[in-house]
């Protein structure tokens, strides 16, 4: 039987309108209303869905299946959320429903780690710092450099999947279904950007499971906690001198495979930079290029 929902979803996923699918597929937008809103089929109804179906990129047996799980809004840790789009959130949010049949689907047929994260979210464990501390602890890496993240969260039972080139606005985000943790990853970034943004992640999972992962705070607990679990103390501070140059910072960043612009703040962070010299390092780093491209990239 065909199902509507799964019509809305897929046109979101591609970014269209009711309207601009109708276009595309030839038909009425009173047509295509009616099917996504109510099933409603005419006299053609299955060469309107073949002409849908072409539109969307979707396989036609995609729209007769069962329904889709669900993903509401508020489970969703969007950064940014007040500068996202519409249009953009429900693409990004029909993409975390689809992942969710994905993994199903997986689980029938690989033997998929059950999830190992610590739950930092209560008192005495939700600082980012000590919670990145327990995480690296729990997963006995200590303090080594992480070779490869997403390898790392699969193999402690995080559902890692990346964001398809529609999806570009969207940094990442993360959510606990079912006791199942997920992360969805920008692929368009760098590979120190998309590292720290599944170490951000990483941090949503940890410290708001049971609470609300949007607002200013919980993002900027997040970045501290990836900060940390990429970037631990006493790596830093075993290894970078006080009051670094911007060159020995771009040489010694690969230690730890983060930007360089994560990795002039971590010194400030730790100690090793004063405010001043974090400023100078900051306004460096942006009139040679480094806050879009990467010096010494390919983490």
């Amino acid at each position: 039987m065909f199902n509507s929902e799964r019509l809305r979803i897929a046109r979101e996923r591609r970014g269209l309108t009711q309207k601009a699918l109708a276009e595309k597929a030839e038909l009425t937008s009173k047509t295509v209303f009616n099917y996504e809103t109510a099933g409603i089929f005419d006299a053609i109804a299955s060469d309107s869905m073949e002409k849908i179906a072409v539109v969307l990129n979707y396989p036609v047996e995609f729209f007769l299946d069962g329904d889709v799980p669900s993903l509401p809004t508020e489970a969703v840790s969007f950064r940014a959320m007040t500068k996202l789009s519409a249009q953009k959130r429900d693409s990004a949010l029909g993409a975390g429903k689809l992942v969710q049949e994905l993994s199903s689907w997986i689980d029938t047929q690989f033997s998929v780690p059950e999830p190992n994260i610590p739950d930092c979210s209560f008192d005495g464990y939700s600082e980012p710092e000590r919670a990145a501390s327990a995480v690296r602890e729990s997963w006995g890496i200590g303090e080594l450099s992480i070779s490869n993240l997403v390898h790392l969260l699969e193999a402690n039972g995080i559902r890692v999947f990346s964001l398809a080139e529609n999806c570009a606005e969207v940094d990442a985000f993360s959510f606990w279904m079912d006791g199942k943790p997920f992360v969805l990853l920008n692929t368009m970034k760098t590979p120190e950007r998309s590292r720290f943004d599944a170490a951000h992640e990483l941090g949503h999972l940890v410290l708001h499971k049971h609470s609300s992962n949007n607002g200013r705070q919980a993002e900027m607990d997040a970045d501290r906690f990836a900060s940390a679990f990429l970037m631990p103390e006493r790596s830093i501070l075993a290894t970078v001198p006080r009051m670094p140059s911007l060159d020995l910072l771009i040489s010694l960043k690969k230690n730890w495979k983060v930007s360089l612009a994560a990795l002039v703040r971590r010194t400030f962070d730790v100690g090793l930079s004063t405010e001043w010299h974090y400023r100078q390092l900051s306004i460096a780093l942006a009139r040679r290029g480094y806050r879009t491209a990467e010096p010494q990239g390919d983490a």
